[in-house]
């Protein structure tokens, strides 16, 4: 039966064509799914893992449900209108106490892809949310699984969500974008799906190598793609408080320093509830 897509600029992904792209060759992606709908990509990958124990899975939904942000905050799109994928990286050598540098990798692939082949100039929002200036263009989830009984390695999955050819209608918020509304050279989402994971491949090894402890490059990367480095910040914690200060930077275990004018403190993403900019 011949299946029919009511919308021609949206065209559907090939799961072999992405295979192909990435998969052998010393990548670390070792299979590429794509799926009609899922609830949520991590959710699924993770019952995937349970079976398969390779390194370097990756799901891609044409539609999520179901999608999830930090915090349990909601990531919705329109079928086929943005990328919507998870990808399962267990790291080599690298203690899970330094694994909070995983999700400021993530966003530095996804915002130095989308820069690279869609020629849209993006910063990234501390720790890992993409940004068009204060637009937000996508974000990213990322939850560990412990190792198993059998011997497998810990794992990092990584949830993407980008918007791609989404309309302002169909945005959820005001304040976000899409590729397409940003005047995006390409906004073919499988010429994308490849950038953002050769360039996140490229990103964990070189972190691996320093057995996760960031190189002065690395951190300089980030650093120069972080626009919330150098302005002044309202940390917002549990129990409503919340610390005002100048982001000064982000430490070897991917925290954020924030200098209040009498000390300098480091707030991991898993402590703050809101991060605001004050100018």
């Amino acid at each position: 039966m011949t299946t029919r897509y009511g919308d021609l600029s949206r065209p559907p992904l090939s799961a072999a064509e992405l295979r192909r792209a990435l998969t052998g060759g010393g990548s670390r992606w070792s299979e590429v799914i794509v799926v009609d709908a899922a609830a949520s990509t991590n959710a699924e990958l993770k019952d995937r893992s349970r079976t398969d124990r390779r390194d370097g899975l990756v799901l891609v939904a044409e539609h999520q449900t179901a999608g999830r942000g930090r915090l349990d905050r909601t990531w919705l799109a329109p079928a086929r209108a943005g990328i919507t994928m998870s990808v399962l990286v267990r790291p080599v050598d690298v203690p899970v106490g330094r694994w909070p540098w995983i999700p400021l990798l993530a966003g530095l692939a996804v915002a130095a892809a989308v820069r690279q082949v869609a020629e849209v100039s993006t910063s990234l929002k501390w720790p890992n949310d993409v940004m068009v200036e204060d637009r937000k263009l996508g974000g990213l989830l990322v939850e560990r699984l412990d190792g198993g009984s059998d011997g497998s390695r810990a794992a990092a999955v990584i949830g993407i969500g980008l918007n791609v050819t989404t309309s302002r209608a169909e945005l959820p918020t005001p304040q976000a974008t899409s590729l397409a509304l940003e005047s995006a050279t390409t906004t073919d989402r499988s010429t994308l799906v490849k950038a953002i994971l050769r360039r996140l491949d490229g990103l964990v090894m070189q972190w691996e190598h320093g057995y996760g402890v960031p190189t002065a490059d690395l951190r300089a990367a980030y650093i120069s793609a972080c626009a919330t480095v150098g302005r002044p910040v309202r940390v917002e914690l549990p129990g409503q408080r919340a610390v005002e200060g100048v982001a000064a930077g982000v430490d070897e275990n991917g925290r954020l320093l924030v200098d209040t004018g009498s000390e300098v403190r480091a707030f991991g993403a898993g402590d703050v509830l809101h991060l605001r900019r004050l100018a």
